[in-house]
């Protein structure tokens, strides 16, 4: 069954249809939310040879939903997404959740695999990396420890909140000041409060009173300790009567009250409900979840900026690395991640528990699973932590069995932040002489045996992001056709320092390490100059001799030809000799240190055959003339293919 307050989440409670199209005595009953209800009516209505829609049959599917009974809706569901195309996202989710409960996974990856041309890409990965990530991790307890807390009531429980020393938390639990509606029977949903030991472990439950007082909804609080402003949700009313639209809908509001009384609407829409308040002070967003038009799914997760209270923005969505086709609902930011809950097909079950990191850019890396440590195949949702001094401390809601109504919070304790672990490696690429930030650059991840884990190419920006789980070795190589090679294996000591700060990299275009020189590509040295008739490696000439290595680890498909040349003092056969050891000399130096022998095609010493000035025998030359024609050459011979994309 799913949780209370979910239920309450995508179909809140009014005195009217929402503007759809009633036919039957079970559209009615749907309509009103008694799936039950609804479900004998509409069996009813087949069994009499009535006309039934297909709008109807997904009504029924969704009733059977709502009430557990997946392998009927998933029947349905199947049937109708074979022959209509009137399966919205949300109810396609749905189908694969069902099915996720009464099939074997491989059903489900087909089914979606099927609509994947139509599909989000960071849907796609997303669902990819979560299978993947649940069915190799061998730890799935993350390290949880996770305990019932003593306030929960025989009614609905849910979404807790720090406060200062206490916990603020949402309870239908019948009060004098609250009313009851619809066919649950249950109060109007309102604030409590209860003092939070060391332990975690909360007491003495009481109405809270800081904010204004309502007959109707009061729910989901978020306090903000630096200011004392608590963000909650509440029904939208006119003086003491509900509020409705013009097609009878009554919706939830945002509002912010202070101690002093103040209050204030942040978010007020008669046609549309607002959820799960939170305030990120750093970037004075506030985030929420709703239902707009540009929705993924159901509900999704959104921001508005704000300044002194005040919003500034039209509501900005998540997007779909976040939002799916499924709901998002309570978001919570801690420590540069984002924690929410979504009851999207590939989960454990339910509502589950997700993390996902905010990168440097704004953007967000893949939602994770926090595991079975915490998730179930029942609804987890408004999770909230804190750092103890001890490790981590928060809460959580869940109508999993065992609790005392129809939902609970529990609390956790953990000695790391929570979440399957995992790999984040995110970072820019520039090249160049003017760190330019560089697009299409291929990353790629492979793992001890060199079998590839994951690829991925940086954006405009220059930007890259990938994860993967979390193993103990990772190779990353950067390559783009005309620059440099980065390539760099990292342990687990370096793994750990990657997730602290983005990895930057920057290349260098083939072209920016060459010029031409006597009609050939070489690499831009400066000059280095052998002792006279010496052939030994100075530190000097060694200088120059590590450039050319790293040129060769820079670019590993380079190939090189070294070429050696003498003034014309001497014998012309002393020369040539001499000139031929100088090159081997100096192939043996860059092969001793690291550059394979592959990437030497030719070592020739020319002696002083080729002049470049009029210093020939028995001319007479200044020193520095005849210096000009002691030189080495590293001539780029696949200079073209590799400028043209073959690094």
């Amino acid at each position: 069954m799913k949780s209370k307050f979910f239920l309450f989440l995508i179909v809140l409670v009014a005195n009217s249809v929402l503007g759809q199209e009633m036919t039957s005595k079970a559209d009615k009953y749907f309509y009103s939310y008694a799936y039950e209800d609804a479900i004998r009516e509409y069996q009813k209505q087949m069994q009499e040879g009535k006309l039934i829609t297909n709008y109807q049959l997904l009504n029924l599917a969704d009733s059977y939903f709502k009430t557990g009974d997946y392998v009927k809706a998933s029947k349905i569901y199947l049937d109708i997404n074979k022959n209509d195309t009137i399966m919205s996202s949300n109810r396609f989710n749905q189908m694969l959740q069902s099915l996720s409960r009464t099939s074997d996974t491989e059903r489900v990856k087909a089914l979606f695999e099927s609509k994947s041309n139509v599909l989000a890409s960071e849907l796609i990965e997303n669902v990819e990396f979560n299978y993947r990530l649940l069915e190799e991790d061998t730890d799935l307890s993350s390290g949880f420890f996770v305990f019932s807390v003593n306030g929960n009531s025989e009614y609905a429980d849910f979404s807790p909140s720090f406060y200062n020393d206490k916990l603020l938390f949402s309870s239908a639990r019948k009060s004098k000041s609250k009313k009851t509606y619809g066919s649950s029977g249950e109060s109007y949903l309102d604030i409590y409060v209860a003092d939070r030991k060391n332990s975690g472990a909360i007491a003495n439950a009481r109405s809270f009173e800081g904010i204004p007082d309502s007959p109707y909804h009061k729910s989901t609080p978020f306090y903000l300790a630096s200011s004392g402003a608590i963000y909650y949700i509440l029904s939208n009313t006119e003086g003491k009567n509900l509020a409705f639209d013009e097609k009878g809908k009554n919706a939830l509001a945002i509002g912010m009250a202070y101690d002093n009384g103040f209050f204030r609407f942040i978010l007020k829409d008669l046609s549309t409900s607002f959820y799960y308040p939170y305030f990120d002070e750093k970037t004075e967003r506030l985030y929420f979840s709703a239902n707009f038009e540009d929705s993924y799914g159901g509900t999704d997760l959104y921001y508005v900026l704000t300044n002194n209270g005040q919003v500034m923005s039209e509501p900005i969505n998540l997007g779909p690395r976040i939002n799916t086709s499924g709901n998002e609902i309570a978001p919570y930011l801690f420590d540069n991640t984002l924690y929410f809950s979504s009851d999207v097909f590939y989960g454990l079950g339910g509502m589950d528990i997700y993390r996902s990191k905010v990168q440097r850019n704004g953007s967000f890396s893949i939602p994770v699973n926090l595991g079975k440590g915490i998730n179930t195949k029942y609804d987890e949702f408004g999770f909230i932590i804190s750092q103890e001094e001890d490790g981590f401390l928060g809460y959580f809601s869940s109508n999993r069995p065992g609790g005392r109504g129809h939902d609970d919070i529990y609390g956790f304790k953990v000695d790391e932040k929570p979440g399957l672990r995992t790999l984040i490696f995110a970072g820019e690429v520039t090249a160049s002489r003017y760190d330019t930030p560089t697009k299409d650059v291929r990353i790629e991840l492979t793992d001890v045996n060199g079998e590839l884990l994951k690829e991925t190419y940086t954006n405009e920006d220059g930007f890259y992001q990938m994860e993967i789980p979390y193993t103990d070795i990772v190779t990353l190589s950067v390559t783009k056709n005309g620059y440099s090679t980065f390539t760099e294996t990292y342990n687990p000591k370096g793994l750990s320092e990657l997730q602290k700060a983005p990895l930057n990299v920057n290349l260098v275009a083939i072209e920016d390490m060459v010029r031409k020189k006597e009609g050939k590509t070489v690499l831009e040295l400066n000059n280095f100059f052998f002792a006279t008739g010496k052939t030994n490696v100075t530190p000097d000439i060694a200088a120059e001799l590590d450039k050319v290595v790293d040129a060769v680890n820079k670019f590993p498909k380079i190939r090189l030809g070294i070429e050696t040349y003498t003034d014309s003092r001497g014998a012309s056969s002393s020369n040539k000799r001499l000139s031929q050891k100088r090159a081997e000399a100096i192939k043996m130096y860059l092969v001793q240190n690291g550059v394979p022998e592959k990437n030497i095609s030719y070592t020739e010493g020319f002696g002083e055959e080729k002049i470049i000035n009029n210093c020939t025998d028995g001319v007479y030359c200044l020193d520095f003339l005849h210096k000009q024609n002691l030189r080495t050459l590293f001539v780029v011979e696949n200079y073209e293919n590799m400028a043209q994309g073959a690094n």
